[in-house]
């Protein structure tokens, strides 16, 4: 923005003097640019001169304008009015309004409380002082009260407001008006008014900030009160001063050369150019931002800018242009020392010097000067062209270059090369998915060249390595062979041998089809349903170069497995049939389908599922499965039966029919179970004679009605419990944790009662509330009862049972078990071996003062740990085996007593010798520091 001074009092001629437009000139060797101009404003406000009004007289009712007339001022002004006596400002509403613009009060309709003096107060927004001017009366007049009237417009915008953009705009608008008028705000074109928009001080200012090229438009202000209507219209038109978007760059060019130099804004409205030449413009002819200048010369170094203004503002941008002239110079771009060529090719040996101007470019070859023929050519920009090269045109070449300023050379040999050449033809190759194969590519070449070969599938190069293990080089020096393992489908395309040397490239292709089982076919669909059949279509697939012979149809439900394959009518699905009807479907069953193809390489990837389809309901058709009952408590009928899977219900509704009638009745009674679910129903009735037989029979319905009954079963109805206790219970101590007893059986059965096995209870004195049952299954008249303690009682109870309960409890007995076997073991074995004979020893184990007394030893010897061992029982502490000399042994020994087994001793092994004969040492397994005597000696 333009810099302001401010003046509190009325300025002084040295300020007239000094307002103006400011530019600044820099200026160096190269040349010299100009700044934007900018603009000196000085802000002040004088004194109202005026020091005395007439007063306003009006009636009550009607409109007044109450003037301001602001002094001489420069800068931005901002108004308020005093009523009275300060600091009591006018408050604005509906019904007054202070204008921004003009600084006038606007009183819609006079009120009796709006008499008194008014005095308008200005501010400089610049110089922040203000100015008070002289007082307004605003006296009622007598003369009567004003009617009512319709709005009257009095604060207006322009019919078009320039708007700049990103600026804010503020548009005032208001009217006088019995009654107070309402003021309201519309876009012409109807748009509405975005969240930015802020329609403030009782709409009577609207304001866009940020103005943008969409706010740009017809805006109208309307004021209506209950007499009439009046609106005011303004057009807000969008401005924007100029921002560059293309500007010329810092060039250096040789004489005579071209300068072409663009500039472009964008601006509106469309901005004009101008270009400067170290800040004048009388010499610079440009058209439209385009500056041209044909072959330079020295006088045409400078500072150049290009000026894009409009009416709203302008905008400089710089550039600077150089021109040299120098002699022919090749130090910074020799000829190529050696240029290789292709024996018939065409070459293109380039020489660009370094020079200004432009001079003559002419070539040798040796010492002689090149002559120019159909097949060499000096090119325009210097350069020499040799077509269909032959081995006569190697040789040394030299580029001389001359212009005003001087002359220079520079030279470099042309080696003429074999072509290369692939030998291997062009081919086409048809494999099948799962193959390995061989991809030629073999070339012939100069060999002083190196070959490097470039394979490319589908023109996307192969990164040998990163493609899995499918692809490898498999080729020598003078052959680029790919080898393709275990080729896939996604393989098939075309495979390009790329063969590059320094001199030229060539290249093959050849087209690989890749056989394979069938695409999975597409839109497979449920077109119709039935209760048992489904119709299918499908579309095939890719055949992938073998032709479909055959479809597949699956399902899947909710209860199967997975996809299962399904009956189709026509049963085989040849490679052209396209739809097919599934039968032996299970009704109101929710169905997907899917489609595989198979071609004479295998079958495929199936088709997407079908959208799920479900049969229609029909009448149930599978009975319950394992129909049966009986049991239950006094006086019932128990009938079970395995309940039908879901999927065979056939429909919603489903249940049970269970009929019933005791054995030989004429009727049937009947029940209805409604879960689909149950299992199990249970007749109650008082009337029901125990262990009675009666024929049964499930059948099933479900919303389309009854379906079959089960075949009949006989059942019995409930028994009553068992009415007497066993006999003669006796039990006695086998061992320390074991007692035996038995008993006298109650009578297998009656025509009320079965009798189903026993159960016996053995309570131990000292823990009551441990107690277990051991049931008895069968017409059993003995148990032996395991794991109990040693030298405890135990009190033994029996009891009969049947499927009703158990009956009365029998006498009690009561039991003491044998004490425990000796708790020690055998901590000493010694051994001894005479041809096939071992000889073992230990010693006696003696019980503890609460264990049974020893009465003998069990010895257990195996070949192995793993095998089930043999046993020997002797009551003395040695024992002589015969045991075959080859194999090794391992012998254990344990006590035994009236209460049982004791604790064994560790393994010992007894290994065969070399030759058959067994080792005449012994084993010993002994505390830690015992001592004992081994064959005679003592050892620790």
């Amino acid at each position: 923005s333009p810099p302001i001074l401010t003046s509190q009092t009325l300025p002084s001629s040295l300020y007239y003097e000094d307002v103006g437009i400011y530019q600044c000139l820099a200026s160096n060797s190269f040349g010299t640019i100009v700044s934007r101009e900018a603009s000196l404003h000085i802000a002040y406000l004088e004194n109202f001169k005026t020091q005395r009004r007439s007063p306003v007289r009006v009636r009550e009712g009607q409109g007044v304008v109450l003037l301001c007339g602001p002094p001489p001022h420069s800068g931005e002004l901002t108004f308020t009015w005093i009523f009275n006596n300060y600091p009591s400002f006018v408050i604005q509403d509906t019904r007054r309004f202070v204008s921004q613009k003009t600084g006038n009060l606007y009183i819609a309709k006079v009120e009796p409380s709006d008499v008194g003096n008014y005095t308008c107060v200005v501010t400089n927004t610049v110089t922040k002082s203000s100015v008070q001017g002289p007082p307004t009366p605003l006296v009622l007049r007598v003369d009567g009260v004003m009617g009512e009237y319709e709005p009257k417009i009095e604060v207006q915008f322009p019919e078009v407001v320039p708007v700049a953009k990103s600026s804010t705009v503020k548009l005032e608008c208001f009217a006088l008006g019995n009654p107070v008028p309402t003021i309201s705000w519309r876009r012409a074109d109807g748009a509405s008014f975005g969240r930015k928009v802020d329609i403030n001080k009782a709409s009577g200012v609207l304001e866009i900030p940020y103005f943008q090229q969409e706010d740009a438009g017809m805006y109208e202000c309307v004021a209506e009160n209950s007499r009439g209507r009046n609106s005011v219209k303004g057009k807000l038109s969008f401005y924007a001063p100029p921002h560059l978007i293309e500007k010329p760059q810092d060039v250096q060019m040789t004489i005579d050369d071209t300068l072409g130099w663009e500039c472009k804004a964008s601006a509106k409205p469309k901005p004009s150019y101008r270009w400067l030449k170290n800040g004048e413009q009388d010499r610079v002819q440009a058209n439209n931002g385009v500056l041209t200048i044909s072959s330079l010369n020295l006088a045409d170094i400078g500072m150049y800018q290009c000026v894009a203004e409009n009416k709203h503002g302008r905008i400089f941008t710089n550039a600077e242009l150089r021109v040299v002239a120098i002699a022919p110079d090749f130090s910074q771009n020799l000829l190529k020392a050696q240029t290789l060529a292709r024996l018939g090719g065409d070459i293109l040996i380039e020489c660009k010097p370094r020079m200004s101007p432009r001079g003559v470019i002419s070539w040798r070859k040796g010492k002689e000067a090149l002559r120019e023929s159909h097949r060499v050519t000096v090119l325009e920009s210097g350069s020499l062209r040799i077509g269909n090269v032959s081995k006569m045109d190697a040789g040394l070449y030299t580029c001389v270059a001359r212009n005003q300023f001087g002359v220079a050379s520079s030279a470099g040999s042309l080696l003429v090369k074999e072509p290369t050449s692939i030998t291997s033809p062009a081919g086409h190759l048809d494999v099948t998915v799962g193959e390995s194969i061989v991809l030629p590519c073999q070339v012939s070449h100069d060999p002083t060249l190196d070959l490097k070969f470039t394979w490319f599938f589908n023109e996307q190069l192969i990164h040998f390595g990163s493609h899995g293990s499918y692809f490898e080089k498999v080729g020598g020096r003078s052959a680029g062979d790919i080898m393709i393992r275990n080729i896939q489908l996604r393989h098939a395309g075309k495979y390009t041998c790329a063969v590059q040397t320094k001199v030229d490239s060539v290249s093959i292709a050849t087209d690989v089809v890749v056989r394979g089982p069938p695409g999975p076919p597409v839109d497979c669909q449920v077109t119709e349903m039935t209760e048992t059949t489904a119709a299918v279509s499908w579309g095939p697939g890719l055949d992938h170069h073998s032709p479909i012979l055959s479809f597949t149809i699956q399902a899947r439900t909710p209860f199967s497995l997975g996809w299962q394959a399904v009956t189709t009518v026509p049963e085989l699905l040849g490679g052209k049939q396209l739809s097919a009807t599934v039968i032996d479907l299970s009704p109101w069953v929710e169905y997907e389908f899917r489609v595989l193809a198979t071609n004479s390489i295998g079958t495929g990837e199936p088709s997407k599922p079908s959208k799920k389809a479900r049969t229609k309901e029909m009448l149930p058709r599978l009975t319950p499965a394992r129909v049966n009952g009986g049991g239950g408590g006094r006086s019932e009928l128990v009938i079970t039966w395995e309940p039908v899977p879901e999927e065979m219900q056939s429909g919603p509704g489903f249940g049970y029919v269970v009929a019933f009638r005791p054995l030989g009745a004429p009727g049937w009674m009947q029940a209805a179970v409604t879960s689909p679910d149950a299992s199990r129903y249970v007749f109650k009735n008082e009337s029901i004679p125990p262990f009675s037989p009666y024929q049964v029979k499930v059948g099933v319905y479900n919303n389309k009605g009854e379906g079959p009954f089960s075949p009949v079963t006989t059942i019995y109805s409930a028994e009553e419990e068992p009415s007497r206790a066993p006999g003669r219970l006796k039990a006695r101590s086998v061992s320390a944790s074991e007692v035996e007893v038995t008993w006298k059986p109650l009578a297998w059965s009656n025509n009320r009662r079965r009798i189903l096995g026993y159960e016996v209870k053995p309570t131990h004195k000292e823990k009551q509330d441990t107690a277990r049952v051991i049931r008895t299954v069968g017409n059993k008249t003995s148990v032996l009862i395991r794991d109990l303690d040693g030298s405890s009682t135990y009190y033994i109870s029996l009891r009969a049972y049947n499927s009703a309960g158990v009956g009365p409890q029998s006498s009690i007995v009561n039991v003491t078990t044998k004490k425990p076997p000796p708790s020690q073991a055998i901590s000493k074995i010694m051994w001894n071996t005479s041809n096939s004979k071992v000889i073992l020893r230990w010693d006696q184990v003696h019980a503890l003062e609460n264990e049974s007394e020893v009465t003998g030893y069990k010895v257990m010897y195996s070949q192995d740990k793993h095998s089930r061992p043999s046993v020997v029982e002797t009551n003395t502490t040695s024992l002589e085996l015969s045991l075959p000399v080859n194999e090794d042994y391992v012998i254990q020994i344990k006590p035994f007593s009236e209460g049982g087994e004791g604790s064994s001793s560790r393994q010992i092994t007894i290994p065969k010798t070399a030759g058959g004969k067994r080792s005449h040492w012994g084993w010993v397994h002994r505390k830690k520091g015992e001592r004992m005597e081994i064959n005679g000696k003592e050892w620790e």
